[in-house]
């Protein structure tokens, strides 16, 4: 059980002071999304992250910076994934970037290219973020291992109430955004519950660092 974040999709105060404190909590990876940034913008936000939690960052936007601040993780999201050539993404695999994508339907994971190390699913539960945005999973749902061509992590609505619920459904772990993000003057102690949780009550499974997701 993997536990991965997703930043806030506009710039926040003090956003680069609370991602490096979410990396020293223990945070493995960050995927900074911001749909509407101009790159002077994500440029900034970045220029703030201690270098030491680069490598734990992957990019949605603006995929040329990863260069200049020496970051091997990019996301294609669903759109971009299906305008982006298979040689590409081949190229970059084999120049070392970890690759991952976004899917709403499971059906979808037969056609994923096995350049991608991993692929966000979701909603999974009703969104904490995004008002009236809807779960679509049942909630008896169980994911078969056979279709899993990729790792699936479950977006969309996990908090501390139900991270648990996630693993039930086997997925391989959970992205957790609004819970963090609603109220940044708790992100770091919401994060922290969720951590625990996953690591102290989930079956006595413990999250390790990752390297490949």
């Amino acid at each position: 059980m993997k536990l991965l974040a997703i930043s806030n999709p506009t710039f926040i105060p003090d956003e680069a002071a609370l991602i490096n404190s979410l990396f020293r909590e223990g945070l493995v990876c960050l995927h900074i999304r911001k749909p509407e940034s101009c790159e002077d913008e994500f440029r900034a936000l970045i220029t703030k992250i201690e270098p030491e939690f680069l490598e734990r960052i992957a990019l949605h936007q603006h995929h040329h910076l990863a260069e200049e601040f020496v970051i091997r993780r990019l996301h294609f999201t669903e759109k971009d994934r299906k305008m982006t050539a298979p040689e590409m993404l081949k190229n970059l695999k084999s120049s070392n970037f970890l690759l991952s994508t976004s899917i709403h339907d499971l059906e979808e994971t037969d056609h994923l290219s096995l350049h991608f190390s991993y692929t966000f699913f979701g909603p999974v539960f009703d969104s904490i973020s995004k008002s009236g945005y809807k779960g679509a999973l049942p909630n008896n749902l169980y994911i078969k291992p056979e279709i899993k061509k990729i790792p699936i992590i479950g977006l969309g609505g996990i908090s501390i109430k139900n991270v648990a619920k996630v693993r039930e459904m086997n997925f391989d772990g959970a992205a957790i955004l609004g819970s963090l993000w609603q109220e940044t003057e708790y992100t770091i102690s919401n994060f922290r519950k969720i951590r625990d949780v996953v690591i102290n009550e989930l079956t006595g499974n413990i999250i390790k660092p990752m390297n490949r997701i």
